[in-house]
């Protein structure tokens, strides 16, 4: 999963580390362990660094947290959780689909931002409630602050922070159109993106300074996946309306079950691209699927009196689709099977061809020539 390191599961969510966030977690513990010790000198290197890996462990817990409460609503709305995953810039929900309504968008965005301001008020309020002093209360206003920062910071209204999810739903339920909500916060989010190169950017050439070189990391990060999200909604808007029929692969590898074995190797094999075919009945219903390996099962001397229906396989229900099906479903079908084509049947069981990931994007590209804008 991207060079992820899965650590385990969090309420039944597969949880994963990047590689990255070993780099921010070194470096938050550093920077907290070597500001404890000097803000109390009287803890001594050892349990200054104590203190602070314990300090940025608890901040990566509030991300988690953050996290969680994007999953917690998304699940209750039917939504399944793929993972959580924690790198350089924060943390990942990966969610199975999209919410179906606008309004369920919106909370699913706004769950993160609100359980971190949560965080905020319940860590200012045992700091202060409990008049605590020293490294203690150090910590704690540490955990507040990142928390309240966590929250806006993710509240900025552009692709892909909360904020540009929560931008997304308003728009969509104004036009009606989840695509034009995407792109309208994507184009923000890459304003925002650009802001955040410039800032890093101007103090670097007129003055040398670094002080806020960060910002060249986050507003690539920005522009990067507020891009991706934009083509994204893009080619899901081209293919809105099409359904799995729209996209069959012309002069799809079909045989009849009674062509004999001779036959099937002198028209098909040897004169085709495809190495494997599909095999109808006497009603055009698919029976089975059958490849050039199966043929090493007979001997040559026997192929022009055996049909292809005596090597054929059975072909799993998982690798063929409705006629009817949303395109949309079945290239998510697709990704997540991690197949390269499937059979497309009619309720009947009629076969109608096979669909690949080639086809789609012919298809795309061809709607794409016939309508650019």
């Amino acid at each position: 999963m991207n060079g992820t390191i899965r650590i385990g599961n969090l309420f039944n969510i597969p949880f994963y580390i990047h590689p990255s966030w070993f780099l921010i977690l070194g470096l938050v513990t550093w920077s907290y362990s070597s500001g404890l010790a000097g803000q109390f000198p009287y803890l001594g290197g050892g349990l200054a660094t104590l203190l602070g890996v314990t300090t940025a462990l608890s901040l990566f817990a509030s991300v988690v947290a953050h996290e969680l409460g994007h999953s917690f609503v998304a699940i209750r709305q039917g939504i399944d959780v793929k993972s959580i995953t924690l790198f350089i810039f924060g943390g990942l929900a990966s969610l199975e689909k999209e919410s179906k309504t606008p309004a369920d968008a919106f909370w699913v965005a706004i769950a993160g931002p609100l359980v971190s301001l949560l965080l905020f008020a319940i860590f200012t309020a045992i700091g202060f409630g409990a008049s605590l002093g020293g490294p203690l209360a150090a910590i704690l206003m540490v955990l507040a602050s990142v928390n309240l920062s966590l929250a806006l910071f993710n509240l900025i209204p552009g692709l892909p922070l909360d904020g540009g999810n929560i931008l997304k739903a308003i728009v969509w339920k104004i036009t009606g159109n989840p695509y034009k909500g995407v792109a309208f916060a994507s184009r923000v989010g890459q304003i925002f993106g650009w802001v955040a190169i410039a800032s890093g950017l101007i103090p670097l050439l007129m003055f040398g300074s670094f002080a806020n070189s960060w910002n060249l990391l986050i507003g690539y990060f920005l522009l990067q996946n507020a891009g991706n999200a934009s083509r994204a909604a893009t080619i899901q808007e081209r293919l809105t309306g099409l359904t799995a029929a729209d996209a069959i692969t012309p002069d799809s590898p079909i045989v009849n079950f009674n062509m004999s074995l001779r036959e099937f190797a002198d028209e098909q094999i040897l004169n085709g691209q495809y190495r494997r075919f599909l095999v109808t009945g006497a009603l055009g219903e698919l029976v089975g699927a059958v490849s050039v390996d199966n043929l090493r099962a007979v001997p040559t001397t026997l192929w022009s009196e055996t049909p292809v229906s005596e090597v054929m396989r059975p072909i799993e229900a998982s690798t063929t689709v409705e006629s009817d099906k949303s395109l949309l479903d079945v290239v998510q079908l697709l990704e997540q099977q991690k197949l390269s084509a499937l059979a497309v049947i009619r309720d009947n069981g009629v076969l109608l061809g096979i669909l690949e990931k080639a086809s789609v994007i012919n298809l795309l590209q061809k709607k794409m020539q016939a309508n650019p804008a």
